[in-house]
């Protein structure tokens, strides 16, 4: 195996070991993401054909609000025990080091809404032909969620109260995956083809999985200097 594939999944199984240490705190976002959709039917209306139109908006936001609250962790324990120094200090690849981070982020937490979103879709009545557009985008998209937002984090790791200005810093590149992503389930609601939303996540993919580890790396230097 070469080195760089070994380093990425030694970390990854370190950070997902580390992870289900802290299991109470993995499960805030869902809990969260679980509320914010269940709360919805009670304040706004209890009808059907409302929560169907609300609902792709609603699921979307509840994932990338929850995908939000738990970015914070994603470096903050490593720079308190002075791991993340080390890190940047290695002579390993950084890009693959926070590849691996993401990766285990989004396993612990994208990965689970991804799951519990069917579930919640029919809480909403969402109609059958939109939930698997639903899964798909959700597919594609929570982990665009991750990878900005691990720019935000390494920019701002070194700072007491950073939670405000991470949220200023990665909600404006989070709006273009929300508008795509909930305007194909309502598309797919309607019967009508979501190939080119879908085209335009996949793409926002690729250009976040090639350029993200890059950025995260460069911050996190830019944070520890």
């Amino acid at each position: 195996m070469p080195v760089d594939l070994l380093i990425f999944y030694t970390f990854l199984k370190r950070d997902l070991m580390l992870a289900y240490r802290h299991r109470a705190e993995l499960a805030n976002p869902l809990l969260f993401f679980i509320m914010v959709i269940s709360l919805f039917p009670l304040g706004i209306s209890p009808e059907a054909k409302i929560l169907q139109i609300l609902a792709p908006g609603v699921i979307w936001v509840a994932a990338l609000l929850a995908t939000l609250l738990s970015l914070d962790s994603l470096f903050r324990s490593d720079f308190e025990d002075g791991s993340l120094e080390q890190m940047v200090l290695s002579s390993h690849s950084l890009p693959w080091l926070v590849l691996a981070k993401v990766t285990a982020h989004w396993l612990v937490t994208g990965f689970p809404l991804l799951l519990l979103a069917p579930l919640l879709g029919i809480l909403l009545f969402l109609p059958q032909p939109a939930m698997f557009t639903l899964i798909v985008t959700l597919a594609l998209g929570t982990p665009i969620l991750s990878l900005i937002g691990a720019i935000g984090v390494a920019l701002t790791v070194g700072l007491r109260r950073g939670g405000v200005l991470l949220s200023l810093l990665v909600l404006p590149l989070y709006i273009p995956v929300l508008i795509f992503a909930a305007n194909a389930v309502n598309v797919a609601a309607d019967g009508l083809p979501v190939t080119g939303q879908l085209y335009f996540l996949g793409a926002l993919l690729s250009l976040s999985l090639t350029l993200s580890p890059f950025a995260t790396a460069a911050a996190l230097r830019i944070s520890l200097s």
